[in-house]
């Protein structure tokens, strides 16, 4: 069998360069990328005992190297690093071959093995993640060494199997990340050892029970409360502090003495104050819950902070049930789409969104209806191209809007097409807290919000949250992935399940990352950037023009210029 140049570089038997090229990231701005809209030239390092040379074979771009460029040392990751002394390299989304292995980590890693790299990482509870804190993919090797191999979660390294493509192997991060944001990230029972606030309201006569999870607490401060809850926390010998008249004012400072951080889990019994609501959850800790208890609704709209919902994994729970345990768990709490159910994705037309709708689509128990806001005319295009015929083809029915030009308003087309019902899932993939409160006003009252977008902790929203507890609404939201979000991607990928190359839409070599940053600020392209840092003299391009200027490439791209394994075979073989 004649053994190929694609063959040759799969197995990573080929010479070293003499050069390696990189673009470190010095300052802000476009301008502090590389040196003079280049990349240099750097040294090919050479690994010691605890280290392996790498070679970066893909690297999506994506929007938060924008968000890094924009920011530089002030960026959180960052910790205030001074760049222009110590430079970073983007680059979060790659895909790398063992090239050379230190002696002690050869009972791990060989040359020529493929992996993928899980960025979000922490060390000793801080987060160093790759592409930020460490210098990331844009390069053409690099060293890995304790920096992603002795992490809080082990190595942040994925092995990857045999069949998968380097395109796609470098996107199964945001892919991990869209699939994170339908696994269950909220802590949905009270903190074991942890703090406990009740609130109860004077005048209360309804008789609670709490038929579980009441053992977990190690401190409960209780206001107001009525003898029912009373006895509950006596029986089960709770250590109990009692602090009642509990007024609107005094929420702000309320528990200092108790705790310093928030409290844990927090209960409400009969809300009727949308502001006592927006005020307590600002005493909510980090993965705290708050536990709404009521039969009647609030008397407004709460001002949820909407950036706490996605960074801070704060839920809100509730029941109209007199047992206070009932809201707990995940039986009443979901995260994923509703099977058969009607889902709104706000935003859907940037490589993110496209994700969420085609994982909707392509999912067995997904939406039966998608409707999908977009206001790019080339991503509507996209969207109309891409996912139109595969909804089609699953058995869905996607409809594509553009909710500032139709003439009718976002939320009577959804109500239109859920008989008045509203939808039973609202994604948001746009970072805007505007776009967050509109969304929930097209949701079904048992309906689920989910917050993809991050905005700043703080950033406050009006959220009907009666709907919490009266209908048994969801809010959630997630940021970053685990390495196993990562691996489900690439199981579904193998089995056919899942197409994760399909959010290619322009590819290019080592050169062409600055323009691919600027491609992305102008949203030139529908969906993801691709770079292969080791194609040099590869300008960017969108895959629509590879069958004129790269023919032997474009002839074998998928239906609507999908990316192919075949595509990418036939790029490296050339190149």
């Amino acid at each position: 069998m004649t053994t190929t140049n694609y063959d040759l570089y799969r197995s990573a038997a080929r010479e070293l360069p003499t050069t390696n090229l990189a673009w470190n990231l010095y300052g802000t701005g476009l301008e502090s990328i590389g040196r003079d809209g280049e990349p240099e030239a750097v040294d090919l390092p050479q690994p010691n005992a605890d280290q392996m040379l790498v070679r970066v074979d893909s690297v999506g771009m994506c929007f938060s190297d924008v968000k890094l460029i924009r920011l530089g040392r002030d960026h959180p990751k960052l910790y205030n690093r001074d760049l222009s002394q110590e430079p970073t390299r983007l680059g979060h989304e790659a895909a790398i071959t063992v090239i050379e292995v230190g002696e002690n980590l050869q009972d791990t890693y060989t040359a020529g093995q493929r992996l993928a790299v899980q960025p979000d990482i922490y060390q000793n509870g801080k987060s160093t993640a790759y592409g930020y804190t460490i210098p990331g993919g844009l390069i053409q090797y690099h060293l890995i060494g304790a920096e992603l191999l002795e992490t809080d979660a082990g190595a942040c390294l994925l092995p990857l199997a045999d069949g998968l493509g380097y395109a796609e192997s470098a996107l199964l991060e945001p892919w991990g990340c869209v699939m994170a944001a339908y696994t269950q990230r909220r802590r949905l029972t009270p903190k074991a050892g942890g703090s406990m606030w009740i609130i109860g309201q004077p005048g209360d006569e309804r008789v609670y029970e709490w038929s579980s999870y009441l053992d977990a607490p190690a401190t409960v401060v209780v206001s107001d409360v009525n003898a029912s809850v009373q006895a509950c926390l006596t029986a089960a010998g709770a250590n109990v502090i009692v602090r009642d008249g509990l007024t609107l004012d005094a929420v702000a400072a309320f528990g200092d003495d108790v705790v310093s951080a928030g409290f844990d889990d927090v209960v409400m019994l009969a809300p009727t104050s949308a502001a006592m609501v927006s005020a307590v959850a600002q005493r909510i800790a980090r993965r705290g819950t708050l536990n709404l208890v009521g039969q009647e609704p609030l008397d407004g709209l709460v001002s949820a902070d909407v950036g706490r919902l996605h960074y801070d994994y704060i839920a809100f729970l509730g029941t109209q049930t007199a047992d206070i345990a009932a809201s707990y768990g995940e039986e009443r709490n979901r995260c994923e789409l509703k099977a058969g159910g009607a889902a709104v994705f706000i935003g859907a037309g940037g490589p993110m969104g496209q994700m969420h709708v085609q994982r909707a689509i392509e999912h067995p128990d997904g939406p039966s209806l998608l409707i999908a806001t977009e206001l790019n005319q080339l991503r509507i295009d996209a969207l109309n191209e891409r996912f139109v015929p595969l909804a089609e083809e699953n058995g869905r029915r996607l409809i594509v809007v553009n909710p500032v030009s139709s003439p009718t308003p976002l939320r009577d087309i959804v109500m239109g097409e859920t008989d008045g019902l509203g939808a039973d899932d609202v994604v948001v993939c746009v970072p805007s807290a505007g776009l967050m409160a509109q969304s929930d006003t097209l949701m079904n009252p048992d309906g689920m919000l989910n917050l993809f977008a991050g905005v700043p902790n703080g950033t406050m929203a009006p959220l009907n949250v009666s709907n919490v507890y009266m209908a048994n609404a969801q809010y959630t939201g997630t940021s970053g992935l685990t390495i196993d979000d990562q691996a489900a991607v690439m199981e579904k990928a193998m089995a056919g399940t899942l197409s994760p190359s399909r959010a290619v839409a322009a590819i290019g070599g080592i050169e062409a990352a600055q323009d691919g940053i600027e491609a992305m600020m102008e949203s030139r392209y529908p969906g993801k950037i691709v770079i292969f840092p080791q194609i040099s003299g590869l300008p960017l391009m969108g895959l629509d023009e590879l069958a004129e200027k790269l023919p032997h490439v474009g002839q074998h791209l998928g239906a609507n210029n999908a990316w192919t394994e075949a595509a990418e075979r036939a790029l490296l073989e050339q190149a």
